[in-house]
C-alpha cells in the first residue's frame, strides 16, 4: 500500500508500504475512504511532538470500509462503513470507565499517527476498534464524516464543554482555523447571547461569520478593547484558545472576566507565561484538555439530521496519492484559503474560503 510517512522535522513522503496486518484480537483493518489533514500534523512535521518517530504514518482521522476483524470483535464485520475516531479506547481501564478515552491506560487515547501507523494511507490497523470506529448510516457523507473523527468532538469538548459555555453567554474564539470554526458551530448550540472570532486571515473571519459568529476582529486591531466594549468592561463569560501559541493564550487571560473560563484546544509547541500576579485574584477557570470523543455518536446523529455545518468547512478535496500536494495547499492556508483538506471520497473543484 501506499502511506505518508514521517522522516523526521520537515521530512515526509507519500511511499510505498508494508500492508498492516492484525496484531490483537480486538484489531480492525480498515481500507481508508476519506481522510484529512489536521493542524496537528503541522505539529509534528515541524518537531513540536517528539514522541512520534520518523518512519511514523501520520494521520489520525478517516472514513472507510472494514476489510479484516479480530476474533474479539463484535460491532462491526467486513463490509462495513466506519468513522475511525482520532482516540482510540480499551475500554477497561479508568479513564474508559470514566469516559475519559482520550487518557486511556490499556493501549489506546491518541495512538493514530502518534504512537503507531495512521491513517494516512489507503489502509490502517485500529486497535480496540470496538469502542474505536462508528458505524456510519448511508445518509452521512465521506467527508462530512470524517469532520468527525477530530475537530468537531475536539472543538465541542475541550471548547464548548470545558470552557461551560451557557445561553446569555458572551463567547470569544481566538482563532478561525477549522477547529476555531467547529467551535463557533457547536457553542451556537447553547444559545449565547454573542460569539466574537478574532483572527489574523480576512478569509477565515469572514468564514466564521458565515458559521455564526455575531463579530470578528482582527488579532492586531485591539480585539481586547472590543470585548470590551460589547461587554460593558466586563470581559468574556467563555474565551476559547484554538490557536495554540504564548501570545494567543495570553490574549485570552487578559480578555476573561472575572469568574470566567479560558478553554485551551491549542497545541502548544512552546511555553507560554501563565500571569498570576494579575490572575491570582479573578476567579478565573482554565482548561486544557485531549479530546475524548465521547460526544461523536452524538455529534454523528446532529449531523445525519443536518443539524452540524460539517461539509462548509470543506475547501478542498484531492485523491488520496496526491498527498503531499494536499499538505502544501493545507500548510499554506493563508495563501490558499484552505479550511479543511480532504484527500479520497467524490472530487470536486477546489472552493475558495470566502464560498464557505
Amino acid at each position: 500500500m501506499k502511506g505518508y510517512v514521517f522522516h523526521g522535522p520537515g521530512r515526509s513522503a507519500w511511499e510505498d508500504l508494508p500492508d498492516p496486518d492484525l496484531k490483537e484480537p480486538t484489531d480492525a483493518i480498515v481500507r481508508v475512504d476519506a481522510v484529512t489533514i489536521c493542524g496537528t500534523d503541522l505539529h509534528i512535521l515541524k518537531g513540536d511532538v517528539p514522541e512520534v518517530r520518523p518512519g511514523t504514518v501520520l494521520g489520525h482521522e478517516a472514513v472507510g470500509e472494514i476489510v479484516e476483524v479480530g476474533t474479539d470483535v463484535r460491532t462491526v464485520r467486513p463490509g462495513d462503513r466506519v468513522l475511525v475516531s482520532c482516540i482510540t479506547a480499551c475500554g477497561r481501564c479508568r479513564y474508559c470507565r470514566e469516559g475519559a478515552y482520550g487518557q486511556c491506560l490499556g493501549g489506546g487515547g491518541w495512538i493514530l499517527g502518534h504512537l503507531i501507523n495512521g491513517t494516512q494511507a489507503e489502509y490502517v490497523r485500529v486497535p480496540h476498534a470496538d469502542l474505536s470506529v462508528h458505524p456510519l448510516p448511508g445518509a452521512v457523507a465521506d467527508e462530512d464524516a470524517v469532520l468527525l473523527a477530530d475537530i468537531f468532538p475536539t472543538a465541542y469538548e475541550v471548547g464548548v464543554l470545558n470552557g461551560r459555555v451557557r445561553p446569555g453567554d458572551t463567547v470569544v474564539v481566538v482563532g478561525a482555523g477549522p477547529i476555531g470554526l467547529a467551535a463557533v458551530a457547536t457553542a451556537r448550540l447553547f444559545a449565547p447571547e454573542r460569539v466574537v472570532v478574532v483572527d489574523l486571515a480576512a478569509a477565515r473571519l469572514e468564514a466564521a461569520r458565515k458559521l455564526g459568529a455575531d463579530a470578528v476582529a482582527d488579532a492586531r486591531e485591539e480585539p481586547e478593547q472590543l470585548v470590551a466594549d460589547f461587554t460593558g468592561g466586563l470581559g468574556a463569560d467563555v474565551v476559547i484558545e484554538a490557536v495554540g501559541v504564548p501570545e494567543t493564550f495570553e490574549m485570552c487571560t487578559r480578555m476573561v472576566r472575572a469568574g470566567g473560563h479560558v478553554a485551551n484546544i491549542g497545541v502548544h509547541g512552546r511555553p507560554a507565561t501563565l500571569h498570576l500576579e494579575d490572575l491570582w485574584i479573578k476567579n478565573i477557570t482554565i482548561t486544557t484538555g485531549l479530546v475524548d470523543t465521547r460526544s461523536t455518536p452524538t455529534l454523528l446523529r446532529m449531523t445525519a439530521s443536518g443539524r452540524l455545518p460539517t461539509a462548509q468547512l470543506v475547501t478542498h478535496t484531492f485523491p488520496l496519492e496526491r498527498m503531499e500536494e494536499a499538505y502544501e495547499v493545507f500548510s499554506a492556508a493563508a495563501d490558499t484559503g484552505a479550511l479543511k483538506v480532504v484527500l479520497g471520497g467524490p472530487q470536486h473543484e477546489v472552493v475558495a474560503a470566502d464560498a464557505v
